[in-house]
């Protein structure tokens, strides 16, 4: 029996953010039966263009859509810039519209940001789109996220830690 594959993605650019941070939080509590990938590709990915989304593909959409698509699930960890969703993971969700990798694969949604409820919102309409299995289980809004990080990147507030780890949890019990 093959590994199961969970394929994470920071909103974030920034590998110092409280986004990664939260990534490898989750990727600290992975079974040895499951293999967890964060992306750290999300800058290489060109701006979308219907007029180019057919083959051959810039390189790095082929690569985004194949890891997607080998994926069992996936686990999204954004913050909100200008009050939605970051530039770059919008735009990487545009290119996977056509390709269908998403439709029907568990997805976690994590904004942890000041605030985070605008892009929240807009990405729970946005993996609906793509058709995503998204549940309110696996959705989490973490607001303040700073205010529960120490200085060194590690969540230090316990209630942030519980509801962590029971979404996790959701996301291996769908795969």
């Amino acid at each position: 029996m093959s590994k199961k594959n969970i394929f994470a993605i920071s909103g974030s650019l920034r590998s110092g953010s409280s986004n990664h941070a939260i990534l490898r939080v989750l990727a600290d509590r992975v079974p040895s039966d499951i293999n967890y990938t964060i992306y750290d590709n999300l800058a290489t990915v060109p701006p979308f263009d219907p007029g180019v989304d057919q083959e051959p593909l810039p390189k790095a959409v082929t690569e985004l859509r194949g890891l997607i698509a080998q994926a069992d699930a996936i686990i999204i960890c954004t913050p909100e810039y200008a009050f939605g969703v970051p530039g770059q993971l919008k735009n990487a969700l545009d290119w996977l519209v056509s390709s269908g990798s998403m439709a029907d694969k568990p997805v976690a949604l994590i904004t942890a940001s000041s605030v985070g409820t605008n892009a929240h919102f807009a990405l729970g309409l946005i993996l609906r789109a793509l058709s995503a299995d998204i549940a309110d289980a696996t959705s989490l809004l973490i607001p303040f996220i700073r205010a529960k990080m120490d200085t060194g990147g590690r969540i230090i507030d316990e209630g942030t830690l519980e509801r962590l780890e029971k979404l996790f949890n959701e996301v291996l019990m769908a795969i």
